[in-house]
């Protein structure tokens, strides 16, 4: 098998510590692993004198080979020399690529550890036959690790080499286990180059059936995940600003005919006022915010919405577990970092939940949604504060975002941007008493989620219907009569957003007229 023929997709690096092995049998837990389906091994053992490393090597290796799976060695060129097998892994401060080919020759698998791009483009151009790119999550079992990457970073190197590294392969490795393997696979692809496999350690070494763990992430690897695969399954998606609008009421009137949950994890100040708007929407609401419940009502195929307006430490365990199940089930999620730039707990809450889980919307203010971008700024509260961008930057921001998260990104304010990476609308929409209530801007991802729930083929297209839907019901009920300030516009936008529903489920789409969306080209 030469280095072009290797599968890549399940890689095992193993791990002969007591905390992960036990007192179990290495070669025994590779080859129940290999049976299992895993598609290369490295064997990595820091620790054990060069005699044991050999012995062990040349066991691994008959087992390996009877199984047609290539056999690599951690860092130790003298031991794949000493057992003949495929090849080596090398790390940073390992024996240099171009000496370790020299040494091993030109057949010989050799891939290097990179967390950079700057690492990554010096092995390509050194000729890696793959490249180990981590580490995607923080893990005790490689202490030397300079950085977690995530997704966003792994994406990063991928874009960076998808030229001089077009044929060179490559892993994700880190902590990737059977919850994440499939969210690590989607959100780390760039259209120019994907992930050919992942590494996997403690997820089968420490598993008690390595086996099964084996088939079951394998399975994993070659499957899409829940949450993309509607979405993944259309390929015909609108492009065209009236295209779109034309699709809205049907969206809106698929809420009033399903009536689909809504599960809501957010502050109290907001809770009555969500569950209204679910209720006028045409959506069953919930608040529930106990992570353990997730389990349950993510199956009732609604969807999500996590609001860290009133975030904790135990309000975070409860998200992340919510964010689980639903990713897990395919339930759509929608993040509303709530004044994610005004604290360092938020700062460090928004950084959990992005490294946690795969969600389909984020929705934001222009503060909040560059801290979730990375920006350091400084924000004032949950209100929006002033604007440091123009529209074009705007514009430009939230397609950045949506193609390095491969979701939906809204950035509201007076004119609304919206993109899926691909594709960007500017949303024109609303009114500024919007501004001057509490949870305006939280009851809109309570809208938007219902859409989702009953459309998750084009997650773009069901955001603008709740967008659309909310916003214009903002503008009929400021236009009221009635309406004489912040506290009777409350009840007449629950009013009209019940009318809207109404209306359209009947088939009077005069309220749609006023839509103002436009597509953006952004450099």
């Amino acid at each position: 098998m030469g280095p072009g023929d290797v599968d890549y997709s399940l890689y095992l690096v193993t791990d002969s510590t007591s905390a992960i092995l036990g007192d179990r049998d290495l070669v025994e837990v590779v080859e129940a692993a290999l049976n299992g389906g895993v598609t290369i091994c490295q064997y990595r053992d820091k620790v054990s004198d060069t005699a044991t490393l050999v012995s062990t090597a040349r066991k691994l290796h008959a087992v390996t080979q009877r199984y047609n799976i290539p056999l690599l060695i951690n860092d130790r060129i003298d031991v794949a020399l000493a057992i003949g097998c495929e090849g080596v892994h090398i790390g940073q401060d390992d024996l240099d690529l171009k000496t370790a080919r020299k040494l091993l020759g030109k057949d010989a698998i050799i891939g290097v550890t990179v967390s950079t791009v700057e690492e990554a483009q010096k092995a390509c151009r050194d000729g890696a036959d793959y490249l180990g790119i981590g580490t995607m999550f923080a893990t005790p079992t490689k202490t030397n690790t300079k950085s977690v990457i995530g997704t966003s970073g792994t994406q990063q190197i991928l874009q960076a080499i998808a030229d001089e590294g077009k044929n060179v392969r490559t892993v994700s490795i880190g902590g990737i286990n059977s919850e994440t393997v499939q969210r690590v696979l989607y959100q780390s692809a760039h259209p120019t180059k994907q992930l050919d496999g992942v590494a996997i350690v403690s997820a089968i070494m420490a598993a008690k059936d390595p086996k099964k763990a084996a088939e079951k992430l394998l399975s994993l690897v070659k499957t899409p995940p829940p949450f993309a695969a509607a979405s993944l399954a259309n390929t015909k998606k609108k492009q065209d600003a009236g295209d779109l609008i034309d699709q809205v009421p049907m969206i809106i009137k698929a809420v009033g005919e399903k009536t689909p949950l809504s599960h809501n994890m957010t502050n109290m100040v907001v809770q009555n006022f969500a569950a209204n708007v679910a209720l006028a929407v045409g959506g069953s609401p919930i608040m529930a915010n106990h992570g353990e419940e997730a389990t349950d009502l993510c199956k009732f195929g609604g969807s999500l919405v996590i609001n860290i307006g009133g975030v904790t430490p135990e309000g975070l365990q409860n998200y992340s577990r919510a964010l689980r199940a639903y990713n897990l089930e395919g339930g759509p999620v929608v993040l509303d970092p709530v004044g994610a730039g005004a604290t360092a707990l938020r700062r460090s809450a928004v950084k959990t939940l992005l490294a946690g889980g795969y969600f389909d919307v984020i929705k934001g203010n222009e503060g909040e949604i560059k801290t979730v971008f990375g920006s350091t700024a400084q924000q004032r509260g949950v209100d929006s504060g002033p604007s440091t961008l123009d529209d074009a930057e705007k514009a430009a921001l939230v397609r950045d975002l949506a193609a390095r998260e491969r979701n939906v990104i809204v950035m509201t304010g007076a004119t609304d941007f919206l993109s899926d990476g691909s594709r960007t609308f500017a949303i024109s929409n609303g009114h500024e008493l919007l501004g001057r209530i509490t949870g305006s801007g939280c009851v809109l991802g309570t809208t938007i989620s219902l859409m989702l729930a009953v459309s998750r083929e084009d997650k773009l297209l069901s955001t603008l219907a709740g967008l659309l839907h909310y916003e214009i019901a903002a503008e009929i009920a400021a236009a009221r009569e009635d309406v004489k300030g912040p506290g009777t516009f409350v009840p007449a936008l629950i009013d009209e957003l019940y009318n809207i529903q109404k209306a359209t489920t009947a088939g009077d789409l005069r309220w749609l007229e006023k839509a103002k969306v436009k597509a953006v080209r952004v450099k």
